[in-house]
């Protein structure tokens, strides 16, 4: 196989329009096996992106020696990315979490599970009887199975009554969610992934695919090299792969200003309209808002749109062209919409492009709103996010009472008084002192969180008994009272749902490490420890294996639109993952919806009622009726407004966070493959070529970053940015630092600060400003191969996958101190 660090989308198997997509299969072995020394090959599907792609897991001797791709899937055709290849389970061998911790003068220490359990619930049970349900947080991922979060979203929401749920999606991709919510009336998904299959146009908004979804960017480049490729358009401010592909195709690069997305998107749709390629037939049949959405968006010329956003108003309107006159176009949409200033409401433009133009249910016609973490949509479908399980709507008391009747319990204990509690909600009562309790699974938010200063004071407050549910010991273990061991993938079993909604199973391939425990086994722990029952006193959790989960939650599925009845464990083992819904009328799953273009947006039916896109103001359930979408979509419109901090004389540059191809999150486990460590060992920050000689910048100087909330110290990549614009990668904590120096998170500069819809935070717009530091000693340690390529590659040595120096972190390396030398919680 190619050098897949080096090579980050493999092999090109060009294929032409509405043609299938050749097989490639993907594998990685520990050195020196061959095949046919695997004792065998456990079903799963990688867990280090969105895609969901299908592999196997290759075990001998009881251990987890490599991975290949599944040739059958729908997904992936036996394609993995660098990250499922070589961070997929390099970590399960390192220093790995193997007992219960818990909090005894200041230090963690070492203890077994009942002891950490009684400690658990007793606290709980404590501020239950002082306070009740709403002393308790939970906060999780997008990283667990669906079994996991259902059981956790039952404990929450019909055992203890509290609101108070929410994961690190809300950092992700919840505006996904609520952009599908105010357009279409539910969650899930329009398109497929096999829309590139057929598309004849390609729009990427805000999404370096080529990075974020490696397999998903070798699709697109295998139609890119086939006959009657697509034409790509790509909104970005940076230069990346993706950018590169519009150049080559005949597309468009637009560079906005962060912060500015809304107003180019109100041009783009603009032009759509005033230069006649609106389908008004199905705009009329099928829609709602279209008169207030041309009334709002025709202030947005080119001209107009150019000063805002600092773009060529040609390339607007060539772009615009290009979306008005293509046959069959997709849309995907990430991060740089999505973590930016009005995330839902430029989101929900992306969505009228396609509802103007009718260009929704049929091949290469669709909208992805993409997720960033492969188990995100089980987060949203079975309400450990804060909203009601199976797309029901909080403020409909019949969806309540479904509930209700199916856990037998009194609708009242049901949270639905008002809307779920938003993570940065919770994080706000936390250090408000009204939740007392926090629950965090599968998560570092002492890194991924904005305003670390903040959380980390938060995290050490006297009065907040924080438990930690992970597979090692992180920057937010060490402020825990208790930390819980927990097994990770290919350790257990459980079914999870990727982008395009298509779910795959997760058989447990080896034995968790030490004492660790399944989510699962630890969720239904701490229900039978607090005796949780129903209304007639039997156990609340009438399960307690990852298959009796899943089908308690496909009777909770059942006639909502993500129906999952059709589905089973046996079913899922076939040769591919399924889209939901999968039913009587869809028995082998849905690939895309909407074709019939009847949305769930009937008030008996629809997941939300919506809110006002400038101000997140509630829409009432009377205000709804008296609209009566009643199946048809609505046209959302919103003009654009200033983002709360821009650039100014004291803090002149706009700073951006993201992703780097080689690293997931936090990298906790990505940081712990040798692969992907060599290829990018430390932070960095990304300049402009002209933003660094105006400082007096080379490759490599170490920089001082300031923002009005915090400082990192990095060296300089002088790369392919715009003007005015730097770039950090979120990766990066402090557990594998040479020093104790906490300067190379990128969240020390962010702002406290979220879109009033989908409570998203702003990690994609911050005043800062730069100061060398001194004269750097070579270049910054940034990938040569995707976005973060410098813009002079002579003396950058090349990223490549040569294994000639690994510094093994669990072998040379305690696990990380405490960040002070005591932490003072309730213990």
């Amino acid at each position: 196989m190619a050098d897949r660090i080096a090579d980050l989308w493999g092999t090109r198997t060009p294929y032409a329009k509405d043609t299938s997509w050749p097989v490639r299969v993907d594998r990685h072995l520990d050195e020196g096996l061959a095949p046919s020394d695997v004792d065998t090959w456990v079903r799963s599907a990688c867990v280090l992106c969105s895609n969901g792609c299908a592999c196997d897991i290759a075990v001998k001797d009881g251990r987890m020696v490599g991975i290949r791709g599944r040739a059958g899937d729908v997904v992936n055709h036996g394609r993995l990315g660098p990250k499922g290849l070589y961070g997929s389970r390099q970590w399960h061998r390192t220093d790995r979490l193997t007992r219960p911790l818990v909090r005894r003068d200041g230090r963690l220490r070492e203890t077994d599970w009942d002891t950490a359990m009684d400690l658990v619930v007793r606290r709980s049970r404590e501020l239950l009887a002082e306070t009740g349900p709403l002393s308790h947080g939970f906060y999780t991922s997008g990283q667990l199975f669906l079994e996991e979060y259902y059981t956790l979203s039952v404990i929450g929401k019909a055992g203890l009554g509290t609101p108070h749920m929410d994961g690190n999606t809300r950092l992700c991709t919840a505006t996904a969610a609520a952009a599908l919510k105010e357009s279409f009336g539910s969650d899930g998904q329009p398109g497929s992934y096999s829309d590139i299959d057929s598309c004849e146009a390609l729009f990427l908004f805000g999404h370096n695919m080529a990075e974020t979804q490696t397999v998903l960017w070798a699709r697109v480049l295998d139609r890119l090299h086939g006959a009657d490729p697509p034409v790509v358009v790509a909104v970005d401010p940076r230069r990346t792969p993706v950018t590169e592909a519009c150049a080559r195709s005949g597309g468009v690069h637009l560079a906005p200003l962060p912060g500015t997305n809304q107003a180019l998107m109100n041009g783009l749709l603009r032009e759509v309209i005033t230069r006649g390629w609106v389908d008004h037939d199905y705009v009329t049949a099928h829609t709602l808002g279209y008169d207030e959405l041309a009334v709002t968006v025709q202030p947005y010329t080119p001209e107009h749109v150019a000063r805002i956003c600092r773009v060529d108003p040609d390339d607007l309107r060539r772009a615009a062209e290009i979306f008005g006159t293509s046959g069959r176009v997709l849309s995907t949409v990430l991060q740089g919409f999505y973590q930016s200033h009005q995330a839902t409401a430029a989101a929900c433009q992306v969505n009228n492009l396609h509802l103007l133009r009718g260009l929704l249910g049929k091949p290469g016609c669709g909208v992805l709103q993409m997720n960033g973490q492969p188990t995100a949509q089980n987060t949203r479908e079975t309400g450990a996010d804060g909203d009601l399980p199976g797309f029901r709507n909080w403020d409909n008391p019949e969806h309540v009472r479904q509930l209700a009747e199916l856990w037998n319990v009194d609708p009242a204990t049901i949270p639905h008084w008002a809307p779920p509690t938003h993570a940065m909600q919770i994080w706000r009562y936390a250090e408000q002192g009204s939740i007392r309790f926090l629950w965090i699974s599968a998560t570092n938010p002492a890194v991924s969180l904005p305003q670390l200063p903040r959380v980390r004071e938060i995290l050490a407050k006297d009065d907040l008994f924080v438990v930690v549910q992970d597979g090692f010991r992180t920057e937010t273990t060490e402020y825990a009272d208790v930390v819980l061991p927990a097994a990770l993938w290919g350790e257990k079993q459980g079914t999870f749902t990727n982008a395009d909604r298509t779910v795959h199973l997760s058989d447990k391939a080896v034995e968790p490490p030490g004492e660790a425990r399944s989510d699962l086994e630890i969720f239904c722990d701490y229900a039978r420890r607090m005796d949780l029952r129903d209304r007639d006193g039997a156990p609340l959790i009438t399960w307690n294996d990852p298959e009796s989960a899943f089908e308690a939650w496909k009777e909770c599925s059942r006639g909502r639109p993500c129906d999952y009845t059709g589905l089973s464990y046996e079913k899922l083992r076939g040769g591919s993952g399924v889209p939901w819904p999968c039913n009587d009328e869809y028995p082998n799953g849905r690939d895309r919806l909407y074709a019939d273009a009847v949305f769930p947006t009937h008030a008996d039916v629809c997941e939300s009622y919506g809110r006002d896109l400038l101000t997140g103001g509630i829409t009432s359930r009377e205000e709804y009726h008296a609209r009566n979408p009643d199946g048809r979509a609505v046209l959302r419109a919103a003009e654009y407004v200033p983002p709360p901090e821009e650039p100014d004389g004291e803090y002149p540059l706009v700073c951006t966070t993201g992703r780097t191809v080689y690293h997931f999150h936090t990298r906790t486990k990505t940081g712990r493959s040798r692969q992907l460590r060599r290829a990018a060992p430390k932070p960095w920050i990304e300049m402009s070529r002209n933003d660094a000689a105006a400082l007096g910048l080379t490759e490599g100087d170490p920089v001082r970053v300031e923002s009005r909330r915090g400082r990192v110290e990095l060296p300089v990549r002088v790369g392919g940015g715009r003007d005015g614009v730097v770039f950090l990668p979120f990766h990066y904590g402090y557990w594998d630092s040479d020093t104790d120096d906490r300067a190379r998170a990128a969240n020390e500069l962010t702002l406290t600060a979220w879109d009033p819809v989908s409570k998203q935070p702003l990690y994609k717009l911050g005043a800062v400003r730069v100061t060398k530091l001194a004269d750097g000693k070579g270049p910054a340690p940034a990938p040569t191969t995707a976005a973060s390529a410098p813009h002079d590659p002579a003396g950058v040595p090349a990223t490549t996958g040569d294994d000639d120096v690994w510094e093994d972190v669990a072998a040379t390396r305690p696990p990380p101190a405490p960040p002070s030398p005591d932490v003072p919680h309730h213990s």
